[in-house]
């Protein structure tokens, strides 16, 4: 369907990737794979049209319909939610009038035997189905369920997009995206502004959908939920695996192990080559061998092992001073926003040493809850912190909070005291902060250094009771398994406002459900906590 014939990509003197080739079929789900900087994005943005290659060309037949999702977009105003997610059905209208124009044509023309002809017939059969698969009478109702499928409420539909947040807007743009049901999805992180039921929602649609998908994303679970084909981008080139993502590593393990040998094997026959070439050069019975093993040194192509990132970062959350037994109490907690509530008469005790989840729907008051625990707003009702709590807190916006102009070492300099201060270089090259990295000012960081740096600010104090709101939103999937670990060592309290449901899998015992104005407790784990969902609203 879509052909990738020999593209390569260059720019500053260096080498993205180079000849790449490989065809997305119909239905293909693939998982577009590699390490940040690899070229994942750019790659993305050829597929889209918005970006050209150095050489090589990506065939996309006349009839066939790509749409991209990209991580960052600009946004127009001006039109309703329910206003903007309909123009997904704007391109029918063009279609019904190229229909028209065709059929027009067919009239006039009486050149019936000629190629041209049956060339337009075959066109004018070709659009004419294209359109009229689509029921324009249900088109409502579709706009209605893919809004409330991502996540917006009816009363949403008729405010103007100007009154939400760029997340929200995103959905709007991805709603738009799933109406005009393209053959072709293109989807760069689309998980990072979506809680765990639109997830659950968008894998559905995507599972039960006919269009082919290209998808990267950091959430383990949905690209192993969604996907049947995994491309690795590495070292320039890429390796195409007829496999979803979990079956991929345990193959590109396999993989690596059979490269590591046939580099060793090779290493030790050059280095049988070398010593035969020192040892006889001067021999003239030997002169002949000698040229021969020259020659084939000359020659030999160095086996390639794929690069494997070896950059530990060892992330452990000091030993917690002890708190009283109930670190956080509720008693009737009830939040509004200009006379709209958001939940009310909210009553929790959370046990020392409980791990437990702020789940829910955006927009439903977990991070209002985490707001009220950290007295940042007024509330109704009474929220008590245990005896000798000390709270680590990572806000969502905390890496936007950053000193943009300091460098990495400055900003932990500036808030390290006692003994810490002498160890300020062992704990930035824990984090991969090593050398010259701490001296990069934070404006020039990734969204994932960022998280990185904050989460250093964090382990500056012996804290028992955590609070994270977020935060694996930019973190790649190595760096997640390395927080996960570490929040499991905790011997503290720890409160995680989280969509990503393979994070939260076997970190969590306890989540506490916002919805519908209310905070309801489940003792369980995130997943059994989801299937209660499913089947409640299957019921």
């Amino acid at each position: 369907m879509v052909s990738v014939d020999g593209l390569t990509v260059e720019f500053g003197g260096t080498t993205l990737f180079k000849d790449v080739s490989f065809v997305i079929n119909p239905k293909d789900r693939i998982a577009l794979m590699g390490k940040n900087g690899a070229g994942k994005s750019t790659l993305l943005k050829i597929l889209a049209g918005v970006r050209q290659p150095t050489r090589g060309a990506v065939s996309v037949p006349k009839d066939c319909t790509v749409c991209y999702l990209p991580q960052h977009m600009m946004t127009h105003d001006g039109r309703t939610v329910f206003e903007e997610a309909s123009q997904a059905f704007a391109h029918l209208k063009e279609m019904e009038a190229e229909i028209d124009a065709m059929n027009n044509e067919l009239a006039t023309r009486t050149d019936y035997e000629s190629d041209s002809y049956m060339a337009l017939i075959e066109k004018v059969a070709t659009v004419s189905e294209k359109f009229y698969a689509i029921d324009m009478t249900h088109f409502e109702e579709d706009v209605e369920k893919a809004l409330l499928g991502l996540g917006f409420k009816r009363e949403d539909f008729s405010r103007p997009t100007s009154e939400f947040s760029g997340g929200w807007r995103m959905r709007i743009e991805l709603a738009k995206l799933l109406l005009q049901n393209p053959d072709v999805l293109l989807l760069d992180e689309p998980t990072n502004h979506l809680d765990i039921e639109s997830i659950g929602w968008l894998e559905d649609f995507i599972i039960n959908s006919p269009m082919a998908v290209v998808v990267i994303s950091h959430d383990r679970r949905f690209i192993d939920n969604i996907t049947t084909r995994t491309i690795e981008v590495t070292l320039g080139r890429i390796y195409d695996y007829k496999a979803r993502y979990s079956h991929y590593l345990e193959l590109r393990k396999e993989r690596r192990q059979q490269q590591q040998k046939q580099f060793d094997d090779q290493q030790k026959q050059i280095a049988e080559a070398r010593e035969f070439i020192e040892r006889f050069k001067g021999t003239y019975s030997k002169t002949y061998q000698v040229q021969s093993k020259v020659k084939w040194l000359e020659k030999l192509e160095i086996v390639e092992v794929d690069e494997e990132d070896t950059s530990a970062l060892r992330l452990k959350f000091p030993p917690c001073p002890r708190s009283g037994s109930y670190p956080v109490t509720a008693d009737g907690v009830g939040k509004s926003y200009d006379g709209q509530p958001v939940f009310s008469n909210a009553s929790f005790m959370i046990e020392r040493g409980d791990k437990v989840a702020f789940a829910g729907r955006n927009g439903e008051g977990k991070s209002t809850m985490v707001k009220a625990i950290m007295n940042e707003i007024s509330h109704d009702g009474t929220l008590k912190l245990g005896h000798n709590v000390r709270i680590g807190y990572f806000a969502q916006n905390s890496a936007a909070l950053l000193d943009e102009e300091l460098t990495v070492f400055q900003t932990i300099d500036d808030i390290a005291v006692g003994d810490v201060r002498l160890k300020i270089r062992d704990l930035l090259g824990a984090f991969m902060f090593g050398g010259e990295e701490g001296q990069k000012k934070v404006k020039v960081l990734s969204g994932g250094e960022r998280v990185r740096l904050c989460m250093i600010k964090l382990l500056l104090e012996p804290v028992n009771l955590l609070i994270l709101d977020e935060p694996t939103n930019h973190l790649d999937l190595k760096t997640k398994d390395i927080l996960k670990q570490a929040l499991n060592d905790f011997d503290g309290t720890l409160i995680v406002v989280s969509h990503d449901r393979d994070f939260l899998d076997g970190l969590v015992t306890k989540v506490y459900e916002f919805g519908d104005g209310r905070v309801r407790e489940h003792l369980c784990g995130i997943n059994e906590f989801l299937e209660k969902k499913k089947a409640e609203q299957q019921s």
